[in-house]
């Protein structure tokens, strides 16, 4: 009796070794990336994600551990439009795999699904740290978003061919629920249409063309240039004349230039999560949305 149930257990550790085997592994490259898939996914994939909300994605060191998960990849998502440009390429090289390189099912750029805003029309270095392809930060509109998940869902079908009716209808789950908050959304963002901000870089955009917010000022005085004193002074004078109703940042930014321009102005300065664990209560896309939508109307809507 006693070596039955040896032999049964560890069958049964085989099974379970052989079903955590067989999900698909996925390289995320950013969190809002791996949320949409581990919702599209479900209990088929594996997800880890490259970057933290509290880490610049424009500035990761490609380090030995992310080549090893890129090595073993099933699927890479990021974001694509050159925001990885400075060490995205160095893991794809580095990890000899070639399930997951450009043009292969197992390479997802979500920006790249989406028509992307803030094109160039001509750029060179004297302009700053900007993107030839557009503004790559396109998982803060919530009907690009949507369309991103869709192409996700298909190219999850592709690579997962015996799974493909899983990731069809856990798509269809998504969507019905994604339209239904995203009109509860823009039912109660409403009144911030017309409303005025400070930003610290174009990471915003999306989310206030989406919200019919306007942004009068960049503390950056070039994309992916820090605020100096000179630039922050100037800023003085814009927000007497345009009269802005917050200074947005993102949870992984310094706050030290747009505390001080709070200081001097008078205009409260509003961390916001931008990607999934950004704050406590951002803890998939979802809340993610709720929470960014929540803190606007606090701070920006009349009393």
């Amino acid at each position: 009796m006693k070596i039955k149930l040896i032999i049964a257990a560890a069958l049964a550790l085989f099974v379970v070794s052989t079903q955590a085997q067989a999900k698909l592994k996925v390289f995320a490259c950013e969190p809002e990336w791996k949320a949409l898939a581990e919702t599209i996914g479900g209990e088929q994939v594996k997800v880890t994600s490259a970057t933290t909300a509290f880490q610049d994605p424009h500035h990761i060191e490609a380090r030995p551990s992310l080549i090893a998960k890129t090595r073993r990849a099933d699927l890479l998502i990021c974001t694509g439009s050159e925001l990885e440009i400075g060490w995205l390429p160095l893991l794809l090289r580095q990890s000899g795999n070639p399930q997951i390189q450009a043009g292969k099912p197992g390479y997802f750029m979500a920006s790249e699904q989406v028509e992307r805003i803030e094109v160039p029309e001509q750029m060179d270095r004297s302009m700053g740290d900007i993107h030839a392809s557009g503004n790559p930060h396109v998982h803060l509109d919530p009907h690009r978003l949507l369309s991103i998940a869709e192409k996700l869902s298909q190219r999850l079908q592709l690579i997962d061919q015996k799974n493909a009716p899983f990731y069809q209808q856990q798509f269809a789950n998504f969507r019905a629920k994604w339209l239904e908050s995203v009109q509860s959304w823009e039912k109660q963002s409403a009144t911030l249409a017309g409303k005025k901000v400070v930003v610290y870089h174009k990471n915003w955009s999306y989310l206030l063309a989406w919200l019919g917010i306007e942004a009068v000022a960049d503390l950056e005085p070039k994309p992916g240039i820090p605020p100096t004193s000179s630039h922050l002074i100037s800023l003085l004078q814009v927000a007497e004349s345009e009269q802005p109703e917050a200074i947005l940042i993102a949870a992984y930014q310094g706050d030290k230039g747009a505390r001080w321009l709070s200081e001097k102005s008078g205009i409260p300065m509003l961390t916001l999560p931008f990607t999934v664990g950004g704050n406590n209560a951002s803890t998939d896309l979802f809340t993610l949305y709720e929470n960014t939508v929540s803190q606007l109307l606090n701070t920006l809507q009349d009393d």
